[in-house]
């Protein structure tokens, strides 16, 4: 096939959504053909970079056939973290203008949200970044319509957030990958080609205070609210705690809705101010009928605000997997029997996967490869045997293999080489192929691989830990009037023997002896054999519950924010060495509880 139309057929730009539907079905039912041809555009686009002339030297990438050309890239070129390609990056960030890792000079970074290990992390973004994300929107919007119609024209109470933009020394623009989508053009594209518009202006999701942006969000979803079709937020966490504001604030918004203000102590930023009272204008009718919904729902401790309030909307779509899990039942209770779907996977990096089932439940949510978006190979992963002493990670590892050869049951970590100048890029997510669309597999997420939680020969991951956690507050929900806010976790090395110390804010009031069973419930629920044992013979001390005081989790989230990361990417570490944040939680701790599992 010519270059041009392997151009076509790997690009979609229609606006019409049986189109798009039709593109993904075409490259998806050629997978394999698709990713081969995805590698040969990223090499032939970047086959003079110091990067890869280092493993290529003099080979002609434009002489090799396809399939040769997959299996010389993998032979030549090495797996690489972020730690190698760092220094690269840097190199560009302090005004190396050299096609270091693309051809094309790098003029923005995006920042990684910094939860997962601790401290924010450059990756390249290109216009690329952003086409893709318009394409992954424009495709999810088409399969929910099928499932979930909305009106043309309707509205869209969106909980979204960019974060200040910086330069580097180098002059390259820096922010969250988020940012730099919402400041794009293809943001206004989406709105304009999904027919459905943002509540809130341009000035909303930008203002750089979180606080003032999720009260003006509220307000103006307020305002429009017969006209909601749908909610959402990059995370679940965003949504929870808008609504969470909402229940504190909304004598307040019905103020400023009855009389067509906005409330000066909440709001100061002048152009914010301007550009949410150039929307509004007093509607005291509205504002009483929210006051009479709302004070009913203060009688259901708020269970289904979301469809008492929005009465058109057909569901609510976020990231519901990995670390949002914990918000879902919080969500749900706000839902009512409004669906949640779940928004689609991806990283800082590169787009992953689409959800192409949308009237699945957020647990059981797949994600269908796009296999233009990046070359993927995926690592096979083994889960270790529980005597193995080994605690660097908990599984073996095979040779990276292609798309095309997944199986169905199959663990496997991704690997990623993008058009942003990412090459055999270790993502560190561990994902099962589910199932497959047409030729491309179907993933079901299930955590991130590096280790949250080792003292010595124990190994928990993130979804372990979250395991535990759900039976220690399935415990807090039926014995008292109490419920899990938030959590996180660390493991305390430095006092002997070594233990877990997870941290819980909670809401409403718990006796001391359900707090000391929740405790004991965690502790014994760690099923990890290297834990048991090295519990049972106190080479582990015990379990300690800390509970911390309300708004602790909400203080570690202006701590992130103030050092550059937006809340729309805002993730609650589940397991932190951060020494400011265990700062925080330990000078907010009310009550310290230490389990009695293995006594």
């Amino acid at each position: 096939m010519e270059s041009a139309a392997v151009n076509d057929y790997c690009n979609n730009n229609s606006s019409n959504e049986n189109d798009v539907v039709s593109w993904f079905e075409g490259v998806s039912e050629n997978a394999g053909w698709v990713q081969t041809q995805t590698l040969r555009r990223i090499l032939e686009l970047n086959h003079g970079t110091e990067y890869l002339k280092k493993w290529f030297k003099d080979i002609e990438i434009e002489e090799v056939e396809g399939c040769a050309l997959e299996a010389l890239y993998t032979s030549l070129v090495p797996l690489s973290t972020h730690a190698d390609i760092e220094p690269l990056i840097q190199r560009a960030a302090d005004g190396d203008t050299a096609p270091v890792l693309t051809q094309q000079p790098i003029t923005t970074l995006s920042l990684s949200s910094g939860t997962t290990e601790g401290r924010q992390k450059y990756v390249p973004f290109t216009r690329h970044s952003a086409q893709t994300t318009l394409q992954i929107f424009r495709l999810a919007a088409a399969y929910r319509s099928r499932v979930y119609p909305t009106k043309e024209g309707g509205r869209i109470l969106e909980f979204i957030y960019s974060s200040k933009q910086f330069k580097t020394k180098g002059g390259l623009t820096v922010g969250t990958a988020t940012t730099h989508y919402y400041n794009s053009q293809e943001f206004k594209i989406k709105q304009e080609k999904t027919k459905s518009f943002t509540c809130s202006p341009q000035e909303v999701i930008s203002s750089g205070d979180y606080k003032q942006s999720t009260y003006c969000h509220l307000l103006l979803g307020l305002f429009f609210s017969d006209q909601v079709e749908f909610i959402t937020s990059t995370f679940a966490y965003s949504i929870v705690q808008a609504f969470t504001a909402f229940e504190e604030l909304w004598k307040e918004l019905c103020i400023d809705i009855r009389e067509g203000t906005l409330s000066t102590t909440r709001i100061k930023l002048p152009k914010l101010r301007k550009s949410v009272l150039d929307v509004i204008s007093p509607n005291p009718n509205l504002a009483s009928k929210i006051e009479a919904n709302c004070k009913e729902l203060e009688d259901l401790d708020w269970f289904g605000l979301i469809p008492k309030i929005w009465p058109n909307a057909k569901y609510v779509y976020s990231i519901m997997t990995g670390s949002m899990q914990p918000y879902l039942k919080k969500l749900r209770h706000y839902a009512k029997d409004l669906p949640l779907v779940s928004a689609d996977y991806g990283s800082t990096e590169s787009w992953i996967g689409a959800n192409l089932d949308p009237c699945l439940p957020p647990e059981r949510v797949t994600f269908a490869v796009i296999p233009t978006f990046s070359y993927f190979e995926f690592i096979p992963l083994y889960r270790r045997k529980q005597n193995c002493n080994k605690v660097s990670d908990d599984f073996i590892e095979e040779q990276p293999i292609p798309l095309s050869q997944v199986k169905v049951g199959q663990e496997y970590e991704i690997v990623l080489t993008t058009f942003t100048g990412l090459y055999r890029y270790r993502l560190g997510d561990v994902v099962e192929v589910a199932g497959f669309h047409n030729g491309t597999p179907k993933l079901n997420f299930i955590c991130r691989r590096k280790l949250l939680l080792t003292v010595n020969i124990d190994k928990n991951t993130e979804k372990d830990l979250q395991i535990v956690v759900e039976k220690g507050s399935e415990l807090l929900t039926s014995k008292a009037k109490a419920e899990l806010v938030d959590f996180t976790s660390h493991a305390d090395v430095e006092n002997q023997p070594g233990h877990y110390v997870i941290y819980w804010e909670i809401k409403g009031e718990a006796e001391e002896r359900v707090l000391k069973d929740c405790c004991r419930e965690m502790d014994a629920s760690f099923v990890d054999h290297g834990y048991v044992v090295s519990r049972r013979t106190n080479s582990i001390g015990p379990l300690e519950l800390c509970i911390v005081e309300r708004g602790t989790f909400k203080k570690i989230l202006d701590y992130f924010i103030g050092n550059g990361a937006a809340l729309s990417q805002f993730k609650t570490p589940r397991c932190t060495t951060n020494q400011v944040i265990l700062k925080i939680l330990n000078v907010c701790t009310t009550k310290r509880f230490h389990s009695t599992a293995y006594d």
